[in-house]
Parts: C-alpha cells; sequence; structure tokens
C-alpha cells in the first residue's frame, strides 16, 4: 500500500497522478488539516508532525509513504529517512532542474511556501541543477488557504495569483515552477495569466513515475487487471474534505477523521 501524506489537500494533485499511474496499488491519504498551512510553521514542529503521520501509515501497512509536500519535504524528509531507516519515502522538490534545462530566456521563476524556500533541500536543487540561469522565487500568501477553501476559480484567488506572478512576469520568465502540491489546483488560473510563452511545471507525473520505481524495486510491481482500494483521512473536518475530494479530484468517497493525541493520530 502506498501512504500518502500532506498538510492538507494539496497532496491530493500527487494522489491523482499516483491513482493514474498506478491504478493497481491501494492508497491511504491522510491530509493534517488540524494544521494546515504548514508554511509559516517552525520546521522542528513540521517535523513532528511528519512523524506522527508517518507512524499511523505504518501502522495502517504502508509499505512506501509519499510526502506529497513541498513544505514537509523540505523540513522533515532527511528526518524521516534518519528516524525509518527502513521504510522508503519518496519526497517532493521543486522541478528546478527540467525547468533550467528548457528555459530559453535563462529566467526560471519558483513560486512555493516560504518554508520550502528556507530549507537546505532548495539550496542543493539550486546548486546542483541552475548553474548560469537566474531563479527567481516568490511567494503567495494567502493561496493555500483559498485552495484549502475550495476557491479554486474565485476572484479573490485570481487576484492573489496576479499580485504574486507580476514580478516573476516582469523579470521576463518562460519556466514558471509549481513549488507547492496545492498550487496545481489553480494551474488553470496560472497558464491565463502567464500566458502561452510561459511553461508551467508540474511535479506530480515524475513523483508518481518515482513511486512507482520504488514499488518495482521493492517487488510490489503491481498485477495487471487489479483495482487499488483507496481510503482518505483527516484531521479536520471530513465533511469538508468529503466535498474537496469531489470538487478537486472527482472522487467520491466519505472522509475519515483522525485526532491528534499527545504526539500521536488516533482514529
Amino acid at each position: 500500500m502506498i501512504g500518502v501524506f500532506d498538510s492538507g489537500v494539496g497532496g491530493l494533485s500527487i494522489w491523482r497522478e499516483i491513482a493514474r499511474q498506478l491504478p493497481g496499488h491501494s492508497t491511504l491519504y491522510v491530509a493534517d488539516q488540524a494544521h494546515v498551512p504548514y508554511g509559516a510553521r517552525p520546521l522542528e514542529e513540521v517535523r513532528h508532525f511528519c512523524e506522527g503521520i508517518t507512524r499511523f501509515l505504518l501502522e495502517q501497512g504502508a509499505d512506501v509513504i509519499v510526502v506529497a509536500c513541498n513544505t514537509a519535504s523540505a523540513a522533515a524528509l532527511h528526518h524521516l529517512r534518519t528516524v525509518f531507516p527502513d521504510v522508503p519515502f519518496v519526497g517532493m522538490e521543486p522541478a528546478v532542474k527540467p525547468a533550467a534545462q528548457n528555459t530559453s530566456t535563462g529566467v526560471v521563476g519558483v513560486i512555493a511556501t516560504p518554508a520550502t524556500f528556507q530549507g537546505e533541500l532548495f539550496a542543493s536543487l539550486l546548486d546542483r541543477f541552475a548553474g548560469g540561469v537566474e531563479v527567481l522565487t516568490q511567494v503567495c500568501p494567502g493561496l493555500v488557504d483559498a485552495i484549502e477553501r475550495g476557491a479554486v476559480s474565485a476572484p479573490e484567488t485570481r487576484e492573489i495569483l496576479q499580485s504574486c506572478l507580476q514580478t516573476l512576469l516582469e523579470a521576463s520568465i518562460d519556466q514558471l515552477v509549481l513549488g507547492c502540491t496545492h498550487f496545481p489546483f489553480v494551474q488553470h488560473l496560472i497558464e491565463e495569466i502567464v500566458g502561452q510563452e510561459v511553461e508551467v511545471v508540474d511535479p506530480a507525473p515524475a513523483v508518481a513515475r518515482q513511486t512507482g520505481r520504488v514499488l518495482v524495486e521493492m517487488g510490489q510491481g503491481g498485477e495487471q487487471g487489479q483495482t487499488g482500494r483507496h481510503l482518505f483521512y483527516t484531521t479536520g473536518d471530513p465533511t469538508a474534505f468529503t466535498t474537496l475530494l469531489e470538487q478537486l479530484i472527482g472522487v467520491r468517497q466519505q472522509a475519515k477523521r483522525l485526532t491528534w493525541r499527545e504526539g500521536e493520530l488516533v482514529v
């Protein structure tokens, strides 16, 4: 089984692609909406949440865990691999490499949360893949909250995007990296704002491919004709999350509630 988690609904953009590419595998998704968004929280606090969610997913039988959250990956991926050395993790990193390879103007934009840019992971990405390319970073305050409310086409969401993208467009970017898993749900608005001259880079397909490779290495390539079972949990309001499941990814399924109790998740 594939365990997938995020602070909220953003990781569903990754889950959707995993379900499409790996239809024979069962999944369990955890949205820690009691603490969304992670982006402005201290890194140590995010690590604490990630460790608790990982323990729950392992208890439920997860074989591989996808940290479908850029903030959580930047803050906690190394920590998780240290605490759980026998568990295969697939994390998120802004897709700087393909953007740097494909830029013609030599200017790449990345939109993400503050914690993603502060982590060592992002600095390492720039060192490894952005030589000779100018990488401009931009946060989009309020965007994650808007998506969590389901306001993916609302005028206020468009205003947030226009404000945060303006500086990048003025700098002549031709690649825009979505550095937060929430952001693909407003990709239609982003593409309208940036126009056809800017390629928008969504990391979800690459993350799903990597998850498939990890499963094959584990001897769990899946069998043709199998259909996976899927469970969705939230530490927030299950009714609201169930509504967003259908709105964002077209899945009609009742989400279940999880509760934090002394640092652990309980059903």
